[in-house]
């Protein structure tokens, strides 16, 4: 073998024990007469030494470079001046003898915790990036992760079962990608956004209880927490209710957070209905480790005489405590931000509660001493605390409100990624309507079902259908999300007659679904998470990207492999494609 131990495994338990250990030099370091090798694996850092009288060793010390592979071999000893920082910190091996295995080039940057690459170079020479400890650890928490899954979900009766990779498109969701045929001329397959129908298909089959951690696919656009192909813990279960799929899937987290994190949850999950959530924290995954509830004051500022509120369908604030000491220059740059083209407000009002009880607005012209006294009983504000109003349309204004509170939440530091605040969000409407094509578009899937009280408004109010559907939320992240499903063939038809599919076309696109729900299919739900989402908020990250071992940069390549790349005419004709320029 071409080692005895693992650089990082080594303690004082070993001192006087003869180790041959094997690694990449991190760097040589001379100290007067003594010469240092930091030796690097994926176990961690451990520290060779050589004195002045071993003159062959010293020469082939001086000759190494960063990133050459070698053994080492020669006796554990305590070190003089330790090293709390290292888990090997309290040792080092005295040098004996040294073998090169492989030389390296200079790398492109400095591989060690704090380094000088920039994320394209990183993602050009990723397989050094991984090298990195921060890197390597998040890979190792995506495994330990991946292990916890399986042992929970295996204690619970679920099957891991496999799905197609090649499938048909379907015109719902996001952009496919696509696979041309060969065999099948001018014939596509679809990479799966999601297993969906097929975990149904095997709930017809009577599985009753199915998971997989499954790769999926969608052509959108890019961002820190989305990639076009991602990984999800996918869930199916017969014979089951709401109440019973979050009760299994709250214990499900509960167990990831306790082997993971060593965290424990002693509540119950919250369980917050989609217009609670929209209406206090403006955002269908609110995040609650802050407080700065969002609070509506329509009525209480009608017919101020200040056109701004008067003319607006919803008037609405929070309280910033302590906030009265912000400076015109933080309170213009809150300003800016809400006025940003993604969150689309016209400006905002703010409120200042002086610790002497008087309260100075930016729009004193209007805003009387008695209504702004009013506004902070409303808003449960007190002496040195600053109040942020802004007008508008409803769900728009209670966006742009619910990007604020973030946006202070930041800015004070209040946002802990230690501190864990899970929820339910339940209830969210069935369908959404879209004003450019002025067509229903279903808010989840189309084989969501719809909440048990609401079935009988497919033809006379879609608009106000619930979903019987639940989303995770932790610290303002969906993490995961799910329904019960139709599993009436009545109800799914009318489903598919309130998104626009005729009959013809819906049996086009799910014939095979719809002719399975004839065989007896039982009443079933799931729930998928993200699992690259989930990797990320355990260790702490708002990038998803170090939690994948090869992932792609925001513009969809991966530079590193120079892909995607163009196809050379044989290979086009062979797939009967042309490119059109």
């Amino acid at each position: 073998m071409y080692r005895t131990h693992r650089c990082g495994e080594l303690r004082i338990a070993h001192v006087g024990q003869p180790t041959t250990v094997c690694g990449w030099v991190q760097r040589v370091r001379k100290m007067g007469g003594l010469l240092f090798v930091d030796l690097r694996d994926r176990w961690g850092i451990v520290q060779l030494v050589v004195s002045d009288a071993e003159a062959t060793l010293r020469s082939q010390i001086e000759a190494l470079g960063r990133e050459w592979v070698v053994s080492a071999t020669g006796i554990v000893r305590e070190r003089s001046s330790k090293n709390p920082a290292l888990s090997t910190g309290d040792i080092e091996i005295e040098l004996e003898k040294l073998q090169v295995l492989n030389q390296s080039e200079v790398p492109p940057f400095t591989i060690e915790t704090a380094t000088d690459g920039g994320d394209e170079l990183r993602m050009k020479y990723r397989y050094l990036d991984i090298r990195r400890a921060p890197v390597r650890d998040a890979l190792l928490l995506r495994h330990q992760m991946a292990q916890a899954v399986r042992s929970y979900l295996n204690q619970r009766d679920f099957v891991e079962i496999e799905t197609p990779f090649l499938i048909k498109s379907t015109p719902e969701g996001a952009r496919d990608f696509v696979v041309p045929s060969r065999m099948h001329a001018g014939e596509f397959y679809a990479l799966p956004q999601s297993p969906q129908t097929f975990k149904q298909l095997l709930m017809v089959a009577g599985m009753e209880r199915y998971y997989q951690i499954v790769r999926c696919f969608r052509d959108e656009d890019l961002r820190a927490d989305r990639q076009p192909e991602f990984t999800q813990i996918d869930c199916e279960m017969s014979f089951v209710e709401r109440e019973d799929i979050l009760q299994e899937f709250e214990g499900f987290m509960r167990h990831l957070f306790k082997e993971v994190l060593g965290v424990e949850f002693s509540a119950q999950f919250l369980r917050m209905p989609y217009s609670e959530a929209m209406a206090k924290y403006g955002s269908d995954k609110p995040d609650l480790r802050v407080g700065m509830e969002i609070c509506e004051i329509t009525e209480s500022v009608r017919a101020t005489g200040f056109s701004v509120f008067d003319a607006a369908d919803y008037v609405g604030g929070i309280c910033v405590k302590d906030g009265a000491k912000y400076t015109r220059k933080q309170l213009d740059a809150l300003t800016e931000y809400v006025k940003r083209p993604q969150i689309g407000a016209t400006g905002l009002i703010y409120a200042r509660m002086a610790e002497d009880g008087t309260i100075k607005s930016s729009a004193d012209k209007f805003l009387t001493p008695e209504l702004l006294l009013q506004l902070s009983g409303k808003l449960e504000a007190t002496k040195g605390d600053l109040m942020l109003f802004m007008a508008g349309k409803k769900v728009q204004t209670q966006v742009a409100l619910g990007a604020l509170r973030l946006e202070v939440a930041r800015n004070e530091n209040l946002l802990n990624p230690k501190v864990f605040k899970p929820l339910w969000v339940v209830d969210f409407p069935l369908f959404e309507w879209d004003e450019e094509t002025q067509r229903f578009y279903a808010m989840h899937h189309p084989f969501t079902s719809p909440h048990p009280a609401d079935i009988d408004l497919f033809e006379s109010n879609p608009g106000a259908m619930r979903a019987n559907a639940y989303d995770m939320v932790i610290n303002g992240t969906e993490v995961g999300g799910g329904s019960i499903r139709i599993f009436d063939r009545n109800i799914q038809e009318r489903m598919f007659h309130a998104l626009g599919f005729t009959k013809e076309s819906a049996q086009a696109q799910f014939g095979f679904l719809l002719d399975a729900f004839r065989f007896g299919a039982p009443p079933h739900g799931g729930i998928a998470f993200g699992f690259d989402r989930l990797c990320s908020l355990f260790g702490g990250a708002d990038s998803i990207r170090d939690y994948i071992a090869f992932p792609k940069n925001n513009a969809g390549r991966d530079v590193m492999i120079a892909s995607p790349s163009t196809l050379d005419q044989a290979q086009l004709d062979e797939l009967h494609l042309a490119i059109k320029q």
